[in-house]
This record gives C-alpha cells, sequence and structure tokens, in this order.
C-alpha cells in the first residue's frame, strides 16, 4: 500500500519571500510613487533598517545613497524602462555609517507589461574595499577615526593643506597613525596620480640611508656592480615620506637641506645633479623644535621641513575614541578573516578604557587581534585580553577603583568636554541622548547647578 503524501501548496508571496530572504543580496520593490514594498532580510543587515520599519516607507527615507536625491538608479528605471547594472554607489545605514554597495535596478512589470513598480538589489561592497585598502594601503581623511575634538580640528585641516603642495612635519609618539596622515595627504593632494615613497630614517646607518634616498652609481662602493635609484627618483612627480626623521645624523641632514634648498641631488658616485620634484612630508616621535635647542638636529634643515606642523595626540589623551576603533578592529577582523566576533563585553571595554595606551592606537590594535583569537567567535571578555595589560588594570583596582567609578570617570570627562550638554555628549560617545541620561542617573553624577541649562540639551 502506497503512503499518500500530502502536498502543502503556499501562496505566491510567501514563496517569494522565502527565496529573497535566501540570498544574500539585499532586495526591495517599490511602487510607482517610490513607496516601498517588499524588503529582504539581506537588505534589513545592509541598512540596519527593519523590514516592519522599511515598508510602506518613501525608499529615500531607507535607502539613503549619494544618488537619492541627483541620478537615483531606480527612478531612472522606472522612468526610462531602462536596466541599471552594477552601478557604485555609497549609502548610509541607520547607524550613521557609510557602506560602499554595488546597485541594479529594473521596472516590474504586470501580465499585460504594465510598469507597477520597480526592484532594486544591491551588494555590500565593504570587505572588497576593505581588502583593497589593506593591500595597497590607499587612505582618505575619511578612514582616519576619531570623535576627538583635536583630532577632528587636525582634519578639518588636512584637504587645504594637501592641496599646498608645502612640506609638512607631522610629530606623535609611536603609534599615532602618522604614515596614516601622511598616505591622506598625499592621497588628497595634486600629485595623488604619483607614487608615494616612504623611508624610516631611523632603521638604516648613514651609508645605507644616502644611498637609499639618492641612488648610486655602478662602483660607487664595493658590491655596486649596478646603477640603483634612490627614493627620490621613485618618488619623482608625487610624495617622499621621511619617518623618523630626527634620527638622522648631522652629515645626512647637510644632504636632505641641499636638496629642499637646490631641488638637486647627486647619486653616489655621480657629480651630475638630478632634479627632484617630490613633495617632502616628514615625521618623527621626538620634539624637533628640543632636538634643534638641544644641537641634535640643524635648524635651517628644521624650517624647510616645518612650513605646516601637524602635531597628534597620544590615545590616552583621546580616550572617547578607544570604543571606536575597538569597533573599527573587530569590524576589520571579522571582514577579512570571515569571523562573527559580536564586540567588547562592558567589563573589558572598562579595562581598555582605564589602560594608557604607551604603544597608542599601534598597541590597541594588536591587543585587539590577541583577544580575537583566543575568544573563538564569542564576546571579548576580560579572560581574552593580554595577561599584562590585564595585570597592570587589576593593580588599579585593588587601589579601590571600581568598574562603575572607571565608567563614571570616563563619562564626566566626556561631560566636562562638551560642557555637559547632552546631545553633544551623546553624538561624541556614539549613544543616544535617553542612554546617555539612564547612564548618569544609574551611576550617581552630579550634574553641577551652573550647567542646569545645559544638561537636557
Amino acid at each position: 500500500m502506497s503512503k499518500t503524501i500530502k502536498r502543502v501548496e503556499y501562496p505566491a508571496s510567501d514563496w517569494t519571500r522565502t527565496i529573497l530572504d535566501s540570498i544574500s543580496d539585499g532586495v526591495f520593490t517599490v511602487d510607482c510613487n517610490m513607496v516601498i514594498t517588499s524588503f529582504n532580510r539581506a537588505a534589513e543587515e545592509i541598512t540596519g533598517v527593519r523590514v516592519d520599519l522599511a515598508i510602506g516607507r518613501p525608499c529615500c527615507e531607507v535607502f539613503r545613497s549619494d544618488l537619492c536625491e541627483s541620478v537615483c538608479p531606480l527612478k531612472h528605471s522606472l522612468r526610462s524602462g531602462e536596466q541599471i547594472v552594477n552601478q557604485t554607489v555609497c549609502m548610509t545605514r541607520a547607524d550613521g555609517t557609510s557602506v560602499p554597495i554595488s546597485v541594479s535596478s529594473s521596472t516590474l512589470n504586470n501580465a499585460n507589461g504594465e510598469v507597477i513598480g520597480g526592484v532594486e538589489t544591491f551588494r555590500d561592497l565593504s570587505l572588497v574595499t576593505e581588502l583593497r585598502r589593506h593591500l595597497q594601503k590607499e587612505y582618505t581623511c575619511g578612514d582616519i577615526i576619531s570623535r576627538s575634538h583635536r583630532m577632528r580640528d587636525l582634519l578639518s585641516t588636512l584637504p587645504d593643506i594637501a592641496a599646498s603642495g608645502c612640506a609638512v612635519l607631522i610629530e606623535g609618539e609611536s603609534g599615532t597613525g602618522k604614515e596614516l596622515f601622511a598616505r591622506s595627504l598625499h592621497a588628497q593632494s595634486k600629485r595623488c596620480h604619483q607614487a608615494l615613497v616612504s623611508v624610516n630614517c631611523g632603521a638604516l646607518p648613514d651609508a645605507l640611508l644616502e644611498s637609499e634616498l639618492f641612488g648610486h652609481m655602478k662602483g660607487a662602493f664595493t658590491d655596486a656592480k649596478f646603477d640603483r635609484e634612490g627614493r627620490f627618483k621613485q618618488a619623482d612627480g608625487g610624495t617622499l615620506f621621511l619617518d623618523e626623521i630626527g634620527e638622522t645624523s648631522p652629515a645626512m641632514q647637510v644632504g636632505l637641506l641641499r636638496v629642499l634648498q637646490e631641488g638637486t641631488y647627486e647619486p653616489l658616485g655621480s657629480s651630475k645633479p638630478r632634479k627632484a620634484d617630490v613633495r617632502i612630508i616628514a615625521a618623527t616621535n621626538r620634539s624637533l623644535e628640543e632636538q634643534v635647542a638641544a644641537g641634535r638636529f640643524r635648524e635651517d634643515l628644521y624650517y624647510r621641513i616645518n612650513v605646516v606642523r601637524l602635531e597628534l595626540p597620544p590615545l590616552r589623551e583621546r580616550k572617547e575614541d578607544v570604543p571606536l576603533l575597538i569597533r573599527h578592529f573587530v569590524d576589520r577582523i571579522n571582514m577579512l578573516h570571515e569571523r562573527t566576533i559580536p564586540g567588547v563585553s562592558h567589563e573589558a571595554l572598562c579595562i581598555l578604557m582605564n589602560y594608557e595606551w604607551p604603544g597608542n592606537i599601534r598597541e590597541l590594535e594588536n591587543v585587539i587581534e590577541h583577544s580575537s583569537i583566543v575568544c573563538g567567535n564569542n564576546l571579548i571578555r576580560p579572560e581574552h585580553l593580554p595577561q599584562t595589560l590585564r595585570g597592570k588594570t587589576h593593580r588599579t583596582w585593588k587601589s579601590g577603583q571600581t568598574l562603575a567609578e572607571i565608567e563614571s570617570a570616563a563619562l564626566v570627562t566626556a561631560l566636562e568636554r562638551n560642557n555637559w550638554q547632552r546631545s553633544a555628549t551623546a553624538e561624541e560617545l556614539g549613544i543616544d541622548k535617553t542612554t546617555l541620561w539612564r547612564k548618569i542617573k544609574r551611576l550617581g553624577i552630579n550634574v553641577p547647578d551652573s550647567q542646569a541649562d545645559c544638561r537636557m540639551q
């Protein structure tokens, strides 16, 4: 006796939703008035907008791209009937972050061929973009992550400094991002289509550094069996980044000064001057002004490279950036290594906020990479942090500082920095105003009477 198999029939809309929710590309449809009529699961994940909040709203309120107000691909398809394929745009997620995506659009027709709406599919290109930048090290000021007012002031000046073409001196402790600033300046300059060449002046002795910078001719010294072009030649028309310039000897400083004054140099073993069409960006982890005063750095060279000076603050002076940087490093690890680490626990964050970071951003990045290895795909907790860091922080707690006190101190610092204005503080910390107010109440933070008019703003 054969067994009867009951067949269940599903409405077409349910089947369609099941299929659309199973694909990794975002898909949504609109009617002829550009109001969203369907929104799949991938669209929710990429935009950060729940399906129940998306359906029934105008497309431009949910899918916020840089083409919405100008040449919207979906509007173009509805008006012309043409299909748009793989157009790259930038979309703003619900949380305010910017995401590069690839968009395709076309019309939706009924059985009679009449246009009843449009459909748009989009793909998150964040991983592709991050991998390209990771491999090619191409950065702009938008890639320098910070909420710090000091850093924002610096970032606001970068486009003008980049366009000026003048020599720039970047001062800051090791690990503060000096090379990232140099790359950003080059990327925004008129020389961006030529090479950015970097050399660490402190990593080579004088003889090798001179050859590295200016090149050499065959026979200039033992083992010089062929001509070799230097970094000045490689950077011709572009930018030369001289890292740790404060480590150069007086003799090397004379050679650099001649290039900057005369615009020419001579390779080792050659008496024929060569033109140097390069922009100089120098960096140092020590104060060159103090080096000049101590007689360890030439004053004339100092003024040549110090046309514009950027002083990068250490991470301990911009603690409000620690949560933002942690999120960035976790997201990058997840993308590059196909991980699903959700983030950092409150207890671990308190430890990281309480640490002074002598190695600055580079040390924080290493800590997050270490923690990501031992945490699996779970939340990063205190036990996943390096033992040396936990030990230093525990000693602070033994002196009487609790987690609540650490959080309270960090919150008061942020409030003071923003003149106790709740909106500005919440924006800086990346949280909602009501969340900030609950934290203030829970931690028992007293708002000064003098700031009574500001505290609710």
